[in-house]
């Protein structure tokens, strides 16, 4: 076993993968510390139990997901600029919290957990109101263009993680195309 020591975002990290390549039932103690090739001593001197990790991993990426969504509002921009802003970012890749398949492991993992689910909820909520907020600025009120933005965007995640090929860039597109009709009328 490694003697180095780990932080809390470390375990969070290892969390993450996990969940994102193994599925939620790999986020325990034992599994991690056998990841990050350490004892559980070391998961239980940062977390009290599991459900306080899940709690901890839960709150990292809720944090990471509402700060994007923040710098969106506080951005100087005009709201067509910040609504194509904002599906590229959410069509970004990355790592850890920033990823597709971060996103969609998550909302399986809601699927069979109440906590996840809170959480899931929580953010769709917001980025919902974000796009609705910003269609508004543009005299776009249909709340259904905010609801098939959103549902795309949820949709793509799905896929990104099942088929790499698939990007983020189609619901760029689609935007374009909803910004473009409404330009036109």
């Amino acid at each position: 076993m490694a003697k180095n020591r780990l932080s809390p975002q470390d375990w969070i990290a290892a969390g993450v993968s996990a969940l994102t390549s193994k599925g939620p039932s790999m986020l325990r103690a034992e599994t991690l510390a056998r990841d990050l090739d350490t004892t559980k001593g070391s998961f239980y001197w940062h977390f009290k139990d599991v459900p306080t990790f899940h709690e901890a991993l839960l709150l990292a990426w809720e944090t990471h997901a509402t700060a994007k969504l923040q710098a969106l509002r506080e951005l100087d921009a005009k709201a067509v600029s910040k609504l194509r802003l904002a599906t590229e970012i959410n069509a970004e890749t990355g790592s850890g919290l920033n990823t597709p398949g971060t996103e969609a492991a998550l909302r399986s993992w809601a699927q069979e957990s109440d906590l996840a689910r809170e959480t899931i909820q929580r953010i769709d909520a917001q980025r919902l109101e974000l796009i609705k907020d910003l269609l508004a600025e543009i005299d776009l009120t249909n709340a259904e263009l905010a609801h098939l933005i959103y549902a795309s965007h949820l949709g793509l995640g799905l896929l990104a993680k099942q088929q790499p090929d698939v990007s983020g860039q189609s619901l760029v597109t689609l935007v374009d195309l909803i910004l473009a009709l409404y330009e036109e009328a």
